[in-house]
């Protein structure tokens, strides 16, 4: 799913959702923007699309009013799945749920969240057959289905498993991306000459009289560094996730057992003042270096955003398209600025994933910053300015045809 043929044949659903999110804001031209909120919508629906197709984005649109409560359920989820819990190192533990954690998940707006995923498997398995002797393209719940079905393949699938699939990729997408889009609009608006940076280089290399467009993107070297810069600072997962040997190992010296749970603290590397120069200020410049070899390959020790080796984070091409072109696409259409009287925390709460401790990130996009991306609210090559044009072409027939008239009145009038 998220190999880079499988991304570029989903571009037309990326772009259609960041499009739609343009438009949104468009509409909120000076009035608080929250922006964690426009992510997680953008991003929900671009991971439910791949997973689900884009039909039946427009079907759940058509059922809900917005997706804010299906993103504090993701919250929460969250929470729970990264809060500590005793019974994990004494399992004798586990029947007694001392810190109340099972009870936790047995609650609706958590335990919901299961069969909300039950029952969008059971539409797209009901309708799956008639789709299928169409030769429509299939989507990853197709195929898992299908995976499910077969009994000689040497993979043991059912709906459980595949609900467990499913919950991991919509929180993984979801979760961690508003996360980082909430900490890079918090940088840039507490740093303005840095966003100026940004939205000179937008000019430069999108055009001001064009729409940004994912090819666009390799180009965009600052905001790259913006964003690199911001996940050094505030990675989303801070101790990434957990990793268990399967055989006892020595590490500097230490015996690390077989199957002990193991946490590796990026958070503290990327901060350390041995390896980072002025490491709590925010320099998106340091990432500006080609010998610097500072990616997301997890190559480099000392930057570790997404992890390295073959538990790398699967989701970073997804991650990274999606980032850069929401943030480009703001960027280019919009100044933005903080509500009057505001000022951007940028304190931390300690979790699975890094969250700002102020979840509610609010910006004001003052006004637009060019013409062309009023093309994003007309059909595609219809614009205020193609309008005017069409207006002015029309004028100018109706007067030669005037004119003609009267030529013609002229010339049966001397005859």
């Amino acid at each position: 799913m998220l190999i880079n043929r499988n991304l570029e044949a989903c571009y037309s659903l990326r772009r259609h959702e960041v499009r739609k999110t343009i438009r949104n804001v468009r509409t909120k031209i000076g009035n608080p923007v929250d922006i964690g909120e426009l992510a997680f919508l953008t991003e929900m629906n671009v991971v439910i699309s791949i997973i689900f197709g884009s039909k039946f984005v427009e079907e759940m649109e058509k059922r809900s009013k917005d997706g804010t409560e299906f993103r504090e359920l993701v919250v929460k989820y969250g929470q729970v799945m990264g809060k500590p819990n005793i019974s994990d190192f004494f399992p004798v533990l586990a029947r007694f749920d001392l810190q109340g954690i099972q009870k936790v998940m047995g609650k609706p707006n958590i335990s919901d969240f299961h069969p909300a995923i039950s029952e969008c498997v059971k539409m797209l398995s009901d309708r799956r057959e008639g789709e299928i002797q169409r030769n429509e393209k299939k989507h990853l719940i197709q195929i898992l289905l299908e995976l499910m079905e077969q009994k000689d393949i040497g993979i043991s699938q059912d709906l459980v498993k595949i609900k467990a699939i499913l919950v991991d990729i919509a929180i993984g997408g979801t979760d961690t991306t508003i996360t980082m889009v909430e900490w890079v609009m918090s940088e840039l608006l507490n740093n303005p000459e840095i966003m100026s940076k940004v939205q000179q280089e937008l000019k430069h290399v999108v055009g001001m009289n064009n729409i940004v467009e994912e090819s666009h993107l390799p180009n965009l070297h600052y905001l790259d560094a913006v964003l690199k810069e911001t996940l050094r600072l505030h990675p989303a997962l801070p101790f990434l996730l957990p990793k268990r040997p399967s055989q006892s190992a020595i590490v500097g010296g230490y015996k690390i057992p077989e199957g002990t749970k193991v946490f590796l603290n990026v958070y503290a590397i990327h901060r350390d003042p041995q390896v980072w120069e002025s490491p709590l200020e925010f320099q998106p410049e340091r990432f500006l270096s080609p010998s610097t070899n500072l990616d997301y390959a997890g190559n480099n020790m000392k930057y570790l955003p997404f992890g390295s080796g073959r538990r790398i984070c699967a989701g970073i091409p997804l991650a990274e398209k999606m980032l850069m072109f929401i943030f480009a696409s703001l960027l280019h259409s919009f100044h933005w600025k903080l509500p009057e009287g505001e000022n951007v925390d940028i304190l931390e709460e300690f979790g699975l994933t890094l969250k700002k401790s102020e979840r509610r990130v609010e910006a004001i996009s003052v006004k637009p910053r060019n013409c062309k991306d009023l093309d994003t609210i007309f059909p595609t090559g219809f614009s205020i300015y193609n309008i005017r044009v069409r207006i002015m072409m029309l004028v100018g027939h109706f007067l030669s045809l005037v004119r003609s008239s009267n030529q013609l009145l002229s010339l049966l009038h001397y005859c």
